[in-house]
């Protein structure tokens, strides 16, 4: 399905710089921007595991079909949890959902769909993931793109802190849950200077 029309990447871009063209408007052109493109949403990143070793064993089409296998296999999961799949970049795969229930239901899906399968699969080419998950608002770009600081941290969960079959949430995350909804461990990381507290599901 199209994004409606004054939600597209060309109209964004087209505002983006207006407010470059003229700063004195950079107030209204932004709340313009927020307007149409804002969308309060649970950002789910998955990390596939093992890019440089399976690209160096069997090169790089074996991992781009693997990268294809985990979208086969995730993504009607998210739709069954009312997510999407918004972007694919490199080995990362982008979902959102309105809300973070559903984000960590598919987030332990797609785990467990994983360990399914890898029953079925050679070692050398099982499929593992590392899963963050951020909520808040964000700017929702055209149903391809998704940019904001829940989704940085999200991402920054998943690609580099998050291990093979682990789901970190942010403290957003965490806290818009339901009480006793998700058992998860607190815990904190330093990067690039500042303190990242997260939390890690528990089994």
């Amino acid at each position: 399905m199209s994004p409606p029309p004054d939600r597209t990447r060309a109209v964004f871009e087209q505002l983006v710089a207006e407010i470059v063209r003229h700063p004195e408007r950079r107030a209204e052109l932004e709340e313009q921007l927020f307007t149409v493109f804002s969308r309060r949403a649970a950002i789910l990143v998955l990390d596939m595991c093992g890019f440089s070793r399976t690209t160096r064993a069997h090169g790089i089409i074996a991992f781009l079909v693997m990268i294809h296998e985990m979208q086969e296999l995730c993504r009607p999961i998210a739709q069954t949890h009312t997510g999407s799949l918004v972007k694919v970049e490199a080995d990362n795969l982008v979902f959102l959902f309105d809300h973070v229930a559903d984000a960590v239901a598919a987030a332990r899906a797609m785990q467990s769909a994983c360990a399914e399968a890898n029953l079925r699969r050679p070692a050398d080419r099982s499929l593992h993931a590392s899963i963050g998950v951020g909520f808040g608002d964000t700017l929702y770009i055209g149903e391809e793109d998704v940019h904001g600081d829940e989704m940085n941290l999200a991402s920054k969960l998943g690609e580099d802190i998050a291990g093979p079959g682990e789901i970190l949430l942010t403290e957003a995350a965490f806290e818009s849950l339901s009480p006793g909804l998700a058992a998860a461990a607190a815990t904190s990381v330093s990067i690039s200077g500042l303190k990242l507290n997260y939390f890690r599901l528990e089994p």
